[in-house]
């Protein structure tokens, strides 16, 4: 056997487990398992659930699926969310396997398998292919190991704008110390109610910052802009950077789980997503979309050698692995917090992903519009435009007060009515120096009517108190 066959046959061996309800090894006895929950009882056949004509009824089947706390309303999905019960089950019955059979390397207890049969299951829900797909950390995971694995060079050129993540401005921040590249934030259009935007708007701006700049080399932007929930036209964007042959990087941190994402369709180069805000996977998780082994890279940066670094992969030396195995591969890895991805992957397919779009869209709006009615002096910063609205809503019920004041009103809207959001802040054009503070709020498939209701309900009489 050829050193390079060994070399595979050790990577492949050391990539294990999958976890599904049978919980990962083959040829083990249901009884070892007996102390343990059933997880597969757990699970809910969607196809058959959605054939109901009764649309309440069947979100209402879907907030079964959770195990939240019921003395509250959490609505802050866009910090963390919360596993399914089946995924959650599944979860501590794969950690219970690993802690019992912790290295099966002599294959005594059969071959675990690979993290590759998570990915083939969940690709094509993301309009991917499977080796395109890498089950990441975290956004910030994603953002850093393709900002920092890309071979700039001073004077190189990146795209930005001024509502962006650390997740992204951190490793844009050491390349510009590291490598001198120019850092140029885009003035994104900011929704404050006083006059119309719409996705042309934010469009131009990029197609501005591309003509006033030479030397670009990649744009990096949210699909979603975690400080104001507003949705920026990702499509449009990335095919605006292709005419300038730039690539693109995306931060979906608040699009996976809520979107009905196509990434071919989108046509970016490279898209960074949680696992565990939207989609309800466990921490730890994302989602990673490498173009096509990131071949266009090679085509608009044909001067450099080796375009893309693998910075963060225990086998960058192994080219002939391809790009998705190599930069799946980091050493031990948590296994069952990768299948639990997976599987809360495969239930939101199941119930449809468009479906799920529309639902959250649907509550989105339902929340902006009550909130406009109860408090006609607030300020939103979420457009409530089709197209450019999402499941998060921004506002400040005392206009542009202080973070002292929001920070008072978030606590007590928990404490004495039972509601979870979290407060903001941002700064409305990117030469500001002071930061603009607000409220948001997450709305999402285990919500319903009334918990948007109940909860604008709480905001109106707290902030006739607090006024």
């Amino acid at each position: 056997m050829s050193n390079t066959d060994k070399e595979l046959k050790n990577v492949n061996r050391r990539q294990f487990i999958k976890g599904t309800a049978s919980v990962a090894v083959a040829g083990l006895s249901t009884s070892m398992f007996a102390n343990t929950v059933n997880a597969s009882t757990l699970q809910t056949d969607w196809q058959a659930v959605s054939q109901s004509k009764n649309d309440k009824k069947f979100w209402q089947k879907v907030q079964k699926q959770f195990v939240l706390d019921k003395r509250t309303t959490y609505m802050n999905v866009g910090t963390t969310g919360s596993m399914p019960k089946h995924v959650l089950a599944e979860f501590n019955d794969n950690n219970k396997t690993v802690a019992k059979y912790p290295w099966d390397m002599d294959g005594k207890f059969g071959s675990w398998p690979y993290v590759s049969d998570m990915v083939s299951d969940i690709a094509s829900g993301f309009g991917a292919d499977p080796h395109e797909i890498i089950l990441s950390r975290n956004t910030t995971d994603g953002m850093c190991s393709i900002i920092n694995g890309l071979h700039f060079e001073e004077g190189d050129v990146i795209l930005t704008t001024h509502h962006e993540h650390v997740a992204a401005t951190s490793p844009m921040n050491i390349i510009k110390q590291r490598f001198g590249v120019n850092i140029v934030e885009v003035q994104l259009p900011v929704y404050t109610g006083s006059e119309p935007v719409s996705e042309d708007h934010y469009v131009k701006a990029f197609a501005d910052a591309l003509n006033d700049n030479d030397n670009v080399r990649l744009i990096v932007f949210s699909h979603i802009t975690y400080k104001t929930g507003t949705t920026l036209p990702a499509k449009r964007i990335c095919a605006l950077a292709n005419q300038y042959a730039v690539p693109t990087l995306v931060d979906g941190a608040h699009t996976v789980g809520m979107f009905d994402l196509d990434f071919h369709d989108i046509d970016c180069d490279f898209y960074a997503g949680s696992g565990h805000k939207w989609q309800c996977g466990p921490g730890a998780t994302g989602i990673l979309y490498v173009r096509d082994n990131a071949t266009r890279l090679d085509e608009y940066w044909n001067d450099r050698v080796n375009p893309l670094w693998l910075i963060n992969s225990s086998l960058s030396h192994a080219g002939y692995l391809g790009t998705q195995l190599q930069m799946q591969y980091i050493g031990n890895d948590n296994y069952p917090a990768k299948q639990a991805l997976a599987d809360s992957c495969k239930m939101w397919d199941e119930i449809g992903r468009h479906r799920i779009e529309d639902r959250v869209l649907h509550l989105g709006a339902l929340c902006k519009s009550l909130l406009a009615e109860a408090l006609p002096n607030a300020k939103f910063f979420s457009p409530n435009v089709k197209g450019l609205m999402s499941g998060l809503t921004t506002f400040n019920p005392f206009g542009f007060e202080s973070s002292e004041l929001l920070t008072e009103f978030r606590d007590r809207l928990r404490n004495d009515y039972g509601y979870i959001i979290r407060t903001t802040d941002f700064r409305l054009y990117k030469d500001d120096t002071v930061e603009t503070h607000a409220l948001r709020i997450s709305t999402h498939l285990f919500h319903d009517e009334e918990d948007v209701k109940g909860l604008v309900n709480a905001i109106q009489e707290l902030y006739e108190y607090m006024s």
